[in-house]
């Protein structure tokens, strides 16, 4: 089961600038919801 990985997967799951980009794109759908919800009754 563990070898179901294929081998671009694994390379793209070590790849920290992959993972950086992934991290930052979460965080600003996060923000982005969060603004919306909260700051949108100060516009």
């Amino acid at each position: 089961m563990a070898q179901r990985i294929s081998k671009s997967q694994h390379a793209k799951m070590k790849n920290p600038i992959i993972q950086f980009f992934k991290f930052i794109y979460l965080n600003i759908r996060i923000l982005k919801i969060v603004a919306g919800g909260h700051g949108g009754t100060r516009n």
